[in-house]
């Protein structure tokens, strides 16, 4: 059998993006499973989420979105420290750039390796990469939680820490007034989950009851289409905890019965790819997810940094 294309470099087929607007001022881009982004109006400037992978990449999100708003860019919000999710930053020109402090440090840890990484398994997402002028670093971080004021009767944006999921600095951003969450990537909405620097069982369990209990009626993870009512938030929630459970049900009875992680791959993906196979980067991301999870429920508290040469070798072994 021949070997499948590394994670996603075969995928270069263009998607189509879509913006839609939420409510008044409040608006989303996403792109049959490429990151999605999102962008909210104070009375008099812009709080955008996410960065995109370039600026390039960048600045077709802020043409489209100023064909509905000219005013300028003060935040931008960072939901985590993944290449893909910051290195557009440039493009905004942002007063203050914000991420959770677990974030900034990771920037520090594992950036350099992480833009590697995340270039050579998405190529086509690293359009313009020669645009990007370096590492994106917060100039504003909090621990758990921070209001930015809209200004007017807009209400407040919350930036909310909910728990070590998907990293250990994932943030959401919450608009109350509207019941509206930008979840990043805590949530996927029929896309696969990559997990690769991932605390699974946090997440499965604490991280999400967390995201849950904030009520949203109107969610944007980060991937995927923006699910719209009570009854589509939750289950977008409850798929994304089904993905992490079947993981570490599966990973873990290989583990305990002495098995290899090649066979926890294996057992794994048979679990999920009737449910999950369909979806945007199943193939790519869980022999990345499988390696992380091993690793945890072998007592490796934080992930192993992933580098280009590392991610060939876990594609190899798994995915030959």
């Amino acid at each position: 059998m021949a070997a499948k294309p590394f994670a996603s470099s075969a995928d270069l087929a263009a998607k189509e993006q879509t913006l839609e607007v939420l409510a008044d001022g409040v608006y989303a881009l996403t792109a049959e499973g490429d990151p999605n982004i999102g962008a909210v109006e104070g009375e008099d400037f812009l709080v955008c989420f996410e960065a995109l992978a370039t600026p390039v990449v960048a600045a077709r999100w802020l043409e489209k979105l100023r064909e509905h708003t000219d005013k300028p860019i003060r935040y931008l919000v960072l939901s985590h420290y993944h290449a893909v999710r910051v290195l557009g930053a440039s493009a905004f020109d942002a007063e203050v750039i914000v991420a959770h402090e677990n974030t900034r440090a990771l920037v520090a840890e594992r950036g350099e390796q992480d833009w590697a990484s995340e270039f050579a398994r998405m190529p086509r997402l690293a359009e313009g990469a020669d645009t990007v002028p370096g590492l994106t670093w917060p100039t504003a971080t909090f621990s758990d939680r921070m209001s930015i004021d809209l200004g007017g009767d807009r209400g407040d944006l919350v930036l909310q820490y909910c728990g070590r999921g998907h990293t250990e600095g994932d943030i959401v951003a919450w608009l109350p007034r509207h019941g509206i969450l930008f979840a990043g990537d805590l949530v996927e909405a029929e896309a696969a989950l990559y997990t690769g620097d991932a605390f699974h069982r946090e997440w499965a369990s604490s991280t999400l009851d967390n995201v849950a209990a904030l009520g949203a009626h109107t969610l944007v993870g980060g991937r995927g289409g923006v699910s719209r009512g009570p009854d589509a938030v939750a289950a977008a929630i409850s798929q994304t905890r089904h993905f992490l459970r079947v993981m570490i049900e599966h990973v873990g009875a290989v583990q305990r019965a002495g098995g290899t992680l090649k066979e926890a791959f294996e057992r794994t993906h048979a679990a999920l790819v009737d449910d999950y196979g369909r979806w945007p980067i199943f193939e790519h991301c869980l022999p990345f997810d499988v390696s992380r999870l091993w690793d945890e429920l072998s007592g490796v508290d934080r992930p192993i940094i992933w580098t280009a040469e590392r991610d060939q070798e876990v594609w190899a072994q798994l995915q030959s």
